[in-house]
């Protein structure tokens, strides 16, 4: 006698679902019920068993995937414009606030007219000389040598951090005097360029690049001396040379710091051409700043200040603006 004849069933595969050959075939036994999920082909599993049918997760279709992301992209976009539209509402406030109370101040004499002057007075002295055109020759020499000082010292600190790169040894023996001449006060080396530059555009370019230069080299030099081992064991296991190494992996890796060092050397390069300017320009907004502490007219100083913050806000928002292209045509690529 079979097993399943025990149990009061029959041995016919017809039967093998339960005693009575139901397809929901309930067992007796002493001790309680055993139900099963037999069917009419004998395939009849305990719940307890081994049989036990596994749930699955209904699978989403590629529609309902792509538009649930479209809507977090949307959510996403829509938070990020309220923030950025907060944060300028509240910067343009506190600009408002600020001329308010300075314009406040200088008309109810609570500070000096003559040294703080007040933002109707500058907006007036900047409208008059930008309609007589007596303003423009000084923005011009100012922005061609801050756009050269720029420009040159990017690229010799960048080509210097690549030489010191490719020779360790070189690098080494450099970086105290890096270090020394990076500390060291730029504006007290104005007199020697002036002495053996002499007094022009040279000199002037002269304290730009000691601002710019050294602090590229040692920011970009830095990042292509830390470069992710793992990148630089792939290519050299691949067989890459030197060359292939700083093209396809130094470089291009190093963007991010090369664009930071370049928002850092606009303030720089008109930090050094205003003070080039003090010394030895007759002409550019640095003389005129000058000239106006020369005749006590502060007004003059103040609205060559205003003038030379918009034009380094310009100047920084084109790097950056050069930034988000590199980035997004990155991304395409």
């Amino acid at each position: 006698m079979s097993e399943l004849e025990l149990l009061g069933g029959s041995s016919s595969p017809g039967n093998r679902g339960g005693g009575n050959g139901r397809e929901n075939g309930d067992v007796s036994n002493g001790s309680g019920s055993v139900k099963g999920s037999g069917n009419g082909n004998g395939s009849g599993l305990g719940s307890g068993g081994r049989g036990h049918h596994r749930g699955r997760r209904p699978k989403l279709s590629s529609n309902a995937d792509s538009g649930w992301l479209e809507e977090i992209h949307r959510r996403y976009l829509s938070r990020q414009r309220r923030t950025s539209a907060a944060v300028l509402s509240v910067q343009l406030l506190l600009l408002a606030a600020f001329l308010g109370l300075w314009e406040a101040a200088g008309r109810l004499r609570w500070v000096d007219p003559l040294l703080f002057s007040y933002p109707t007075k500058i907006a007036n002295l900047l409208a008059s000389s930008s309609l007589d055109g007596s303003l423009w020759p000084h923005v011009g020499v100012t922005v061609a040598e801050t756009a050269s000082g720029f420009l040159l010292g990017t690229l010799v600190g960048t080509a210097l951090a690549a030489l010191l790169w490719w020779f360790p040894f070189l690098a080494r023996v450099c970086d105290p005097y890096l270090v020394v001449f990076n500390s060291l006060p730029k504006v007290a080396l104005g007199p020697i360029f002036i002495v053996a530059l002499g007094q022009g555009f040279l000199s002037i370019l002269a304290v730009t690049l000691t601002m710019t230069v050294i602090v590229t080299t040692i920011g970009i030099y830095n990042r292509f001396r830390d470069m992710e081992p793992g990148l630089v064991k792939v290519v050299r296991l691949l067989g890459g040379s030197r060359w292939q190494l700083f093209r396809l992996v130094i470089l291009p890796g190093s963007f991010p710091v090369i664009i930071s060092t370049l928002k850092v050397n606009v303030g720089l390069a008109w930090v050094g051409v205003i003070v080039g300017e003090f010394l030895v320009a007759k002409e550019g907004l640095g003389y005129l700043i000058i000239y106006g502490f020369q005749v006590f007219n502060f007004t003059l100083v103040l609205s060559t200040l205003v003038v030379i913050a918009a034009a380094a806000t310009l100047m920084y928002q084109g790097v950056a603006l050069m930034e988000k292209r590199l980035v997004s045509g990155g991304r395409e690529n």
